[in-house]
């Protein structure tokens, strides 16, 4: 149940956007057990004046092609988790849009069920409990 908040730059198309988000959700998917249909993302694409980063801290360098991705997620995963999703979403990206692992920051925040209410005004962790 993770939600992602995706920040990047005005210069990514809306095809660009799309194809980020596919992305990301494959690797959630694939390396982070995410059941496929659980994606919840939103995207801010945001002018340079309001993207404030440094372009070399812990970093070969980042463009003006840096992406942000904020991962919340429901449930901690392991470090090997963790691990694979960074490499597996950052192989992605750069194979089939050609931004530079350097340009990728990922964070990754957990908290538990009882901060989850999906729909209804009802805490997921009542609805596991079912």
């Amino acid at each position: 149940m993770p939600f992602t908040r995706i920040t990047l730059g005005e210069s990514y198309s809306d095809t660009a956007l799309t194809q980020l988000s596919i992305l990301l959700q494959q690797a959630l998917v694939a390396e982070f057990d995410v059941p496929e249909r659980d994606c919840f993302q939103v995207t801010e694409r945001l002018p340079a004046s309001q993207r404030v980063f440094d372009r070399h801290y812990l970093s070969g360098g980042r463009s003006d092609r840096f992406v942000l991705f904020q991962v919340l997620a429901g449930r901690p995963r392991t470090r090997h988790q963790k691990q694979s999703f960074y490499r597996a979403l950052c192989t992605a990206l750069q194979a089939e849009m050609a931004i530079d692992p350097d340009d990728v920051m990922i964070i990754l925040q957990f908290n538990s069920t009882e901060e989850w209410s999906f729909s209804g005004g009802r805490m997921l962790a009542e609805e596991e409990a079912r």
